[in-house]
């Protein structure tokens, strides 16, 4: 089924809006002309070259001009002038913070412009976001925050009917979907491949509706879609932006430069050959480009002679201010059929051997802390409401749910997430997602003691994130004799997870309650990472079950011995020229001693054995030629410089292996180089085997850029297709060397076939069905038949002039290069099987539980601690556990005291004989201490009621 429900249980929203905006204010031009809409706009990207705060004041001139302050500070008086000008913005992050700066009557100004519908605001999303690096969560996130803000400010007439993805680099099937489920009318977009390009124009087909789900019926995830013709700039000659080179209209004949027949002459033509590509008699221009009309005199003075010269000159052709909402519904009184697309727009190519599919995987570091900071503003969300009726705190003097979200949000943006802005600004986005989970914490600190010192005194302790768990590093748990473990669990079912927390075994024993536990050495490759920063020499691994939507603690003691105490029982052991196996219940994955790589996957409960070789390998980053110098790789650009990669390992990796004294977990460790590491675990209960890698610092002295691959090669047939997930929710099957929609002339065998994988990309025959998760973006393909691979490192020397304008050169902390760790699950079964375990493993993954400590455990003198020493907070908000194939995606409070619950149906049409099914869930008796007075439907964006929109028919 897989829909989304939303609803807000209280007050919400402007019922309706005024007539004199949306549709009703636009101008449709005249039937027997063609109508030229102009739409007046301004690109401003939430962060680039410059950061977000230096491109809204205008700072930083050196490495650009631009200044957003500027722009609506010169664009408002322009329409307060004339009532035939027209506006459109976009960046919700840029317009909140200039609406705050001004004085009443300018408000009073601006929200008459908005009911008026010469002011509009299209997309409405906090940013414009990337569709390659996020997950759906966090795009619906984004977008509601910019929504609700514009509702809370202007009312319906604030509403944004269509979206404008105008500088995103390709577009998902699941952006379409989402965008039509917040009742958006149609999408406009920039960038499409060149070729599809060319062969939309040959066809008329620059405009169609896009089905952007398999599994919602027509017309709900149906969006009306439309390719601009110039991007997202003005027609070549017709840039009038103070910065602009190309000439005014100058309209004094008595001037020697007198330009205005050519002008109009030019101008007509580019018209003409535009309407030639689409199918009705309106055709829109983007008059604008990235941050212009910070003095917009000079494009309105120029624009208005345009308007007046072209309608003047007989040309059976009207020019007019209009935006994409008018021309969209002009589009929909054009009684015209349209075609019906039904995959995406990945990859992106603006040239032979410009495939945009280096981003999917640029900045590792920064994508998984991305989504990791999603979790956390989740969890914040849910406490929020869980823990009433206690408030959000104040973080120096800001609402603390107000840092992360808008760090959030602009961490979607399409040169954030994406890994494609300077340095300086990738530094800024992983701050404010810092400081923002810093002042989150603290009123999670607050609001969860209070809880705790509630249900057992003497615990007033403040709770203590550590965050550098993946590397084996925290002061308090390797330090301490005492502390107490506390884990969150977001999702609305209960879970299991393995917790590995690092602690210091010299003259102590380590006791966790009575649960079983195992102490695992740290690795070589920890060792390597972490430097001189730690003392742990161990992680205590055990299995914490958590409850549906809920928490559990641990208790963990440290106990001095006469004599030095050792639980490793079974050391890590170096293994030469011989075979390696490790076994749970579920799987049996074996090793080749004499080539260090894993060689075979047993699925025992299914009794299937493929063979599988997984290996670390590189592409030689390309430094472009003299027939195509732009051609190398970048932030943007993969390209490698031969199609065959090389190997990490000098000869083959070094092979371990450890295996506990009670099999909690056993491990196989391979040291490829001494910059890539790798391990291998299988956890008792689990079924999914572990990958562990850590790629760094990537040597870069025999001046090649390197991009790192996982590969795993299989006997399975097949046949050139491979499965990738849309932003972490459908699936789509893609192909090598196809595209569904034109003939593809392929110009880079590897590149060209790369498509951005969020949660998990698959490989299947007839039986078998091999599923590799992964914990942020990356680039992922199928090459040759029974293989698939993920890039998930890159290290570059060279730029692709893509404008970004420096390498892909992190440094990392210590300045010898930046050192990614990450994970991939993998998954061998039946392809009738595989469906469940990846849907709801990748859920797991995406909504990890939240790990937080204590110093000291509750005093055992408390009643009731007895009782509850070993297992002693353990609390559900959920009535009862919802079924596999629902999740509870968000759950928050609004400003108005409200709660936006939003339910989704996870599988899709057919994916799973029982789990694909409808199910029916009660709000009513869903969540613990919650009484529901009044429950509306909203559009998935929050901002509407779902009642009151009624979207455009095609």
């Amino acid at each position: 089924m897989l829909g989304l429900f939303i609803v807000i249980l209280a007050s919400c929203c402007t019922a309706s809006a005024d007539v004199s905006c949306g549709y009703h204010s636009c101008n449709l031009g005249e039937a027997e002309k063609l109508n030229v809409h102009l739409v007046p706009h301004t690109h401003d990207d939430v962060g680039w070259l410059k950061t977000v705060d230096q491109y809204y004041y205008g700072s930083n001139s050196s490495i650009v001009i631009a200044g957003v302050q500027y722009i609506l500070d010169s664009v408002i008086p322009q329409l307060l002038s004339d009532p035939s000008k027209r506006f459109i913005y976009v960046e919700i992050a840029f317009f909140s913070r200039w609406w705050e700066e001004q004085n009443d009557a300018m408000k009073e100004n601006v929200k008459q412009l908005v009911q008026e519908g010469r002011l509009e605001f299209i997309l409405g999303g906090w940013c414009m976001n990337d569709e390659a690096s996020t997950h759906y969560n966090a795009i619906i996130d984004q977008m509601t925050h910019g929504l609700r803000y514009l509702n809370d400010t202007f009312g319906a007439c604030a509403r944004p009917r269509v979206a404008w993805q105008i500088d995103p680099f390709g577009h998902s099937r699941e952006q379409a979907s989402l965008f039509a489920q917040m009742g958006f009318d149609g999408l406009f977009f920039g960038r499409l491949d060149y070729e599809d390009k060319e062969n939309r124009e040959k066809i008329r087909n620059m405009e169609e509706i896009w089905r952007g789900s398999q599994s919602l019926t027509s017309p709900h995830a149906d969006l009306f879609t439309g390719v601009d013709e110039n991007g997202y700039n003005p027609p070549d000659g017709f840039c009038f932006d103070a910065f602009c080179r190309d000439q005014p209209i100058m309209d004094n004949p008595a001037l020697e430069d007198y330009n205005v027949e050519e002008k109009v002459d030019k101008f007509v033509a580019a018209a003409l050959k535009q309407a030639n590509h689409f199918q009705t008699n309106h055709i829109m221009m983007t008059m604008g480009s990235d941050f212009e009309y910070s003095n917009s005199n000079v494009w309105y003075k120029n624009l208005d002679k345009l308007i007046k010269y072209v309608n003047a000159a007989d040309k059976n052709m009207t020019l007019f201010y209009s935006t994409p909402s008018c021309y969209l519904y002009a589009l929909n009184h054009a009684n015209v059929m349209w075609n019906i697309k039904k995959d995406d727009f990945f990859p992106y190519a603006d040239a032979p051997h410009q495939y945009w599919t280096g981003y999917f995987t640029s900045r590792p570091g920064l994508k998984g802390y991305v989504r990791e900071s999603n979790k956390y503003l989740q969890v914040m969300c849910q406490s929020h409401k869980n823990l009433q009726p206690l408030q959000v705190y104040s973080y120096d003097g800001q609402l603390s749910f107000t840092w992360i979200r808008d760090a959030m949000g602009v961490a979607q943006h399409h040169d954030a997430v994406s890994g494609t802005s300077k340095q300086h600004v990738a530094n800024d986005y992983a701050k404010r997602l810092y400081e923002g989970f810093d002042a989150c914490s603290v009123s999670s600190r607050e609001e969860c003691n209070k809880v705790i010192s509630t249900a057992l005194t003497g615990n007033n302790e403040q709770l203590i994130f550590c965050d550098y768990l993946n590397i084996t590093l925290c002061d308090l748990t390797q330090s301490s004799n005492q502390f107490v473990v506390m884990v969150y669990n977001p999702l609305a079912r209960g879970v299991s997870k393995y917790l590995r927390i690092p602690v210091k075994i010299n003259f102590y024993l380590i006791i966790l309650n009575k649960f079983a536990q195992q102490l695992v050495p740290v690795s070589e490759a920890t060792l390597s990472v972490r430097r001189n920063r730690g003392s742990a020499n161990c992680e205590l691994v055990f299995l914490a079950k958590l409850p549906a939507l809920g928490h559990n603690t641990f208790q963990v003691t440290k106990h001095k011995t006469s004599k030095t105490v050792s639980l490793l029982k079974t050391k890590v052991e170096k293994v030469i020229n011989q075979d390696v196996t490790i076994t749970n219940e579920f799987y049996k994955v074996k090793f080749d001693g004499n080539t260090g790589l894993m060689a075979s996957i047993e699925n025992i409960a299914s009794g299937i054995t493929v063979p599988v070789k997984q290996d670390m390998l590189w592409y030689n980053a390309s430094m472009g030629n003299d027939e195509n110098i732009n051609s190398h790789t970048g932030a943007y650009i993969f390209r490698p410089n031969v199609s065959t990669p090389f190997q990490c390992s000098n000869g083959k990796p070094q092979l371990s292996i450890f295996k506990g004294s009670n099999l909690l977990v056993q491990e196989v460790y391979q040291k490829f180089s001494d910059w890539v590491w790798q391990v291998i675990r299988l956890y008792a209960g689990k079924k999914q085997i572990e990958v562990e890698w850590t790629v760094g610092p990537i040597p870069v002295q025999d001046k090649w850029g390197k991009e790192i691959i996982s590969r795993y090669e299989t006997n399975l047939e097949t046949n050139g297709y491979f499965y990738t997930d849309s932003n972490g929710r459908e699936i789509l099957e893609r192909r090598k060397d196809y595209r569904p929609t034109w003939h593809l002339n392929q110009s880079e065998s590897v590149a060209g076939n790369y498509y951005p994988v969020n949660s998990r990309i698959y490989i299947h025959d007839n039986q078998v069905q091999l599923t590799v998760l992964n914990d942020r973006s990356q680039g992922g393909s199928s090459l040759s038949t029974g293989q698939l691979e993920l890039m998930i490192h890159r290290r570059l020397l060279g730029e692709d002039s893509k404008g970004v304008g420096e390498a892909l050169n992190e440094t990392g902390q210590f300045g010898d290069g930046l050192i990614s760790r990450g994970k991939h699950w993998l998954l061998l079964d039946t392809v009738t099987s595989s469906a469940k375990q990846h849907r709801l493993l990748a859920e797991e993954i995406y909504m990890s539980p939240l790990v937080a400590f204590q110093h000291h455990a509750p005093s055992t003198t408390h009643i009731g601690w007895k009782q509850r020493r070993y297992n002693y907070f353990f609390e559900s908000h959920v009535t009862s556990p919802l079924p596999p194939n629902i999740h509870l995606l968000t759950l928050s409070t609004t400003t108005d005291g409200g709660y936006i619950v939003r339910v989704e149906h996870q599988f899709e049409k057919n994916e799973d004989s029982t789990l694909s099914k409808p199910a029916t869930v009660s709000l009513k008796n869903l969540l613990t201490d919650f009484h529901v007075s009044s429950c509306e439907e909203l559009l998935l964006g929050g901002n509407a009621f779902k009642q009151d929109v009624t979207r455009l028919n095609w």
